[in-house]
């Protein structure tokens, strides 16, 4: 008895073309919702890395007077293995909390921008601990001093992201959005707005910007934003 054998038939070039068109436009739509979701995880850690560093200045400014600044640098030990510095950049102020043994975790200082690399973990020297590129967030200052506890609670004290090493605002990484830690140790994300065919943002109250010396939060005197140092890594 003879068995039948039936040709399968395969695939035609115009039905190959359907499927990879449907393909396409099926991964066209994804994308922008991945994006949107991924940037979303990326702002909530930077706000929940916020938070701790707003612990950690607390604390400082609890022990030492004021937060990091030339005149609690002073105060600090010298011969500890990290030691701070205070003018340029955030990550010199930030190794203060280092210095004064608040943390010793470098993860709590990361937020994704441009140029940041996760954080390897060693704290053992100044050429290690926060290096260029490990730190995402800004630290606002009065000229190299840190800005009083007692001023008005809703100023800033940290932001993310910055440009990398400069003091404009990146709208990229957070989906136009400002991760801010405020005096009153709240983290609040603010909208950025940002100009046709511009590569920075701002962040307005009412018709001032937020980091404007005319904006009454700062009594007249607008702050100095120290942007983290950039790794140079793409």
């Amino acid at each position: 008895m003879k068995t039948n054998i039936q040709n399968r038939r395969g695939f035609t070039l115009v039905e190959l073309l359907v499927v990879i068109v449907i393909i396409a436009s099926l991964a066209g739509l994804t994308a922008p919702m991945v994006i949107r979701q991924r940037k979303k995880a990326d702002q909530t850690q930077a706000t929940n890395n916020a938070r701790q560093i707003g612990l950690a200045l607390t604390e400082f400014d609890n022990d030492y007077g004021s937060y990091p600044g030339t005149t609690s640098l002073t105060q600090l030990d010298s011969d500890a293995d990290v030691t701070g510095t205070a003018g340029g950049d955030s990550n010199g102020y930030f190794r203060m909390l280092i210095q004064a043994d608040l943390t010793q975790s470098e993860d709590m200082f990361y937020a994704k921008a441009k140029r940041t690399i996760k954080p390897d973990g060693n704290i053992t020297s100044n050429t290690e601990a926060l290096k260029a590129g490990e730190v995402g967030f800004g630290y606002l200052t009065n000229g190299t001093e840190g800005l009083s506890s007692a001023g008005n609670p809703a100023r800033p004290l940290v932001i993310a992201p910055l440009t990398p090493g400069e003091d404009t605002l990146d709208p990229e990484p957070f989906d136009k959005n400002l991760v801010a830690l405020r005096g009153d140790n709240s983290v609040v994300s603010l909208k950025m707005k940002v100009a046709s065919g511009a590569t920075v943002g701002t962040v307005k109250q009412g018709e001032e910007d937020l980091f404007a010396a005319g904006n009454p939060i700062w009594n007249g005197t607008a702050p100095d934003i120290n942007p983290p140092l950039e790794s140079g890594a793409p």
